[in-house]
């Protein structure tokens, strides 16, 4: 690439969010160290290195990629949209067929490496709704017309990945997932009473979705999960079942206290919050660094948020304004399960928290959501016609 192409991409790219962006990762680097070291050497005997090295190399990938994605304009993701789409579809069953890791089969074990195809399509979802809302825009806000064979359509497509999900038994991603679909549903140009017919509609498959997982229900809802649902509440009061995990997050955000016990010093992991680099991060963080650092990373959260809704906003095309409010949805979605999962709040469902967990595959989404987001950014800057609202 061009020194003065390099020069350009840097300055329309959004300063506060590659900032406050390279900053998390940073110390979500630093933290991993710290918060995996028990794991690494006595559990694996390996290096308490080894997760660093391992997010580290994760992050260069995904920075490697991040260059295609600024380069290309946000107008050709439908050339090749579809066909992504189609890999992402056969990577997810092909998952369905990989041996079952920690109650799911969402991942598919290429010797190398491990990936999970659920977190990978995220960013494609993303994208694929942005493509198919602004192409039927004009008919969608078209009143006195039929809207619902492209409302069942966008819907159908919207689905077939989540439905997979479903039988991977992955509930944090689905619920993720749709999160981002109903989010971008909400969002979307479809008039209001067609919002509303398709959401009563939508309730309806969903009793009978969760009435079908209740036959069903040792299937997904397994008894690990059940006592999950049963003891959030109470975790320490239902500690031998399904308990334990928030009810030592509990522990280490106690001990922590304002000030912290100092990095490294965290006694949580060792043994009482299992593969504390991922889920239990903040945890962690929180027992070292105490309560009052802790705000920097909430505030670095809203800063995140409050960057991408504007360049929304601010988008130039419909597709740029649905991606960014896509993403926005996605990173939310993450921070509030993994949170209120740690604080009692609602169920713990197991998902990585932005930037801070260990997560190869949720690193690479997640790196090319804000790079998408920065693209968005970078042709509002070049291109004088905006949307009308």
């Amino acid at each position: 690439m061009k020194q003065k192409n390099i020069i350009k991409l840097l300055k329309d790219i959004d300063k506060p969010l590659l900032i406050v962006s390279i900053a998390f990762f940073v110390f979500g680097l630093l933290n991993i160290v710290t918060a995996s070291s028990r794991a690494a050497v006595v559990n694996y005997d390996v290096s308490i290195y080894y997760y660093f090295y391992k997010q580290l190399v994760f992050i260069i990938a995904g920075l490697i990629g991040s260059i295609v994605i600024l380069k290309t304009d946000t107008k050709y993701y439908k050339i090749f949209i579809y066909m992504l789409f189609v890999i992402a579809v056969l990577l997810n069953l092909w998952a369905l067929t990989s041996r079952e890791i920690g109650g799911s089969t969402n991942w598919i074990d290429l010797k190398i490496i491990k990936i999970q195809p659920s977190e990978l399509s995220k960013p494609i979802i993303i994208i694929f709704l942005a493509l198919l809302f602004e192409k039927y825009y004009k008919k969608l806000r078209t009143v006195n017309i039929n809207h619902y064979d492209i409302i069942g359509r966008i819907l159908i497509i919207a689905l077939i990945i989540p439905a997979i999900i479903v039988l991977q038994k992955d509930l944090g991603t689905l619920l993720i997932t749709l999160f981002i679909i109903a989010m971008m549903f909400l969002a979307s140009p479809i008039l209001k009473t067609d919002k509303f017919k398709t959401i009563i509609l939508m309730i309806g498959l969903l009793i009978a979705g969760l009435l079908v997982i209740y036959m069903v229900r040792g299937y997904i809802l397994n008894d690990a999960r059940k006592s999950r649902f049963t003891s959030f509440l109470d975790p320490c009061g239902n500690y031998e079942n399904g308990g334990y995990q928030v009810c030592n997050s509990y522990i280490a955000i106690n001990d922590g206290g304002i000030f912290g016990l100092g990095i490294g010093k965290s006694k949580q992991k060792y043994s009482y919050i299992p593969e504390p680099h991922t889920d239990s991060a903040f945890a962690i963080i929180a027992e070292e660094y105490g309560i009052y650092r802790t705000v920097f990373i909430f505030i670095g959260y809203i800063i995140i948020l409050q960057r991408i809704l504007s360049i929304s906003s601010k988008a130039s095309t419909l597709r740029g304004r649905y991606i960014c409010l896509g993403v926005s949805s996605y990173i939310f979605a993450h921070i509030f399960i993994n949170l209120g999962g740690m604080f009692g709040l609602i169920p713990l469902t197991g998902v990585p928290l932005p930037f801070l967990s260990y997560g190869g595959s949720f690193t690479l989404s997640l790196i090319a959501s804000l790079t998408l987001v920065q693209r968005v950014n970078i042709e509002t800057k070049n291109q004088k016609i905006k949307i009308k609202n």
